[in-house]
Order: C-alpha cells, then sequence, then structure tokens
C-alpha cells in the first residue's frame, strides 16, 4: 500500500500530535499523550473535536496552539500560569524588561544577554501569533 500523507489541514489524532511535537518518554518510548490531556485542562485554547470512542482530533488551530504551548513551556521555561497569562492576552507584544509577567520558573534579576534572548522571544511569539 502507498505510504498516504494527511492534508496540512486535516485533523490530527492525540498520537499523531505527541508523535509530531516530540512528546516521547526517553525511557520507554511511549507517547506522551497524557501530557497534552493535561495541558487540555490548563488552556482553554485546546479544545479537540471529540470523536466516537471519546477520540481526540485536534484542528491545525489546536495544533498550532499546542506548539506555542511546548515552546514557551519546554524550550523557554515559562510556568503554566506564565503561559496562560500570554494566551489570554492577545495585547502582550513583548516580554522585554518593563513587563513584569511573573512567567519565568527562576524570578532572578534579567541581565543583558537574558533580556536579548526574551526579545528574540518576544520576535518569535508575534510571529506565531500570526498564525492564530
Amino acid at each position: 500500500m502507498d505510504n498516504i500523507t494527511k492534508s496540512d489541514d486535516a485533523y490530527k489524532t492525540i498520537g499523531e500530535v505527541t508523535k509530531e511535537l516530540g512528546l516521547i518518554d526517553k525511557n520507554t518510548g511511549h507517547l506522551q499523550t497524557h501530557t497534552l490531556r493535561y495541558w487540555e485542562t490548563q488552556f482553554k485554547q485546546i479544545r479537540p473535536e471529540i470523536g466516537t470512542g471519546k477520540r481526540r482530533y485536534y484542528s491545525k488551530k489546536n495544533f498550532e496552539t499546542i506548539k506555542l504551548i511546548k515552546f514557551l513551556l519546554k524550550e523557554k521555561g515559562l510556568t503554566i500560569n506564565g503561559v496562560k497569562k500570554i494566551l489570554n492576552n492577545p495585547e502582550i507584544q513583548s516580554l522585554d524588561g518593563g513587563i513584569n509577567l511573573s512567567v519565568y520558573k527562576n524570578d532572578l534579576k534579567i541581565s543583558k544577554s537574558v533580556r536579548g534572548r526574551i526579545e528574540k522571544i518576544s520576535r518569535i511569539i508575534r510571529e506565531l501569533k500570526k498564525y492564530r
């Protein structure tokens, strides 16, 4: 049988989403679908379609939101509350030193190099928001 690929706009199952995001247990190789189910309880922006047998189907918009959440949590070290503040406030255009969102795991003074990274993240977030 030919290898069939889904359209980018096609709904994805929870397994497909976790695999594409690399949410795989390094020790066992199992998909960490529980992570997505937990994020659904924390972020109102993630609302998959629930089909027969309670199977979850994620739209492209859901997938993009999940990618942003994973990026902010796993790559940039924000807390769940910090990510919620960003997702719930579309007016936030940047995460510079002038805005205190209390979103970082370590509440330390921000050095110049960290400030530069934050500004870079802010640009990335602005770009990702264009895909909403």
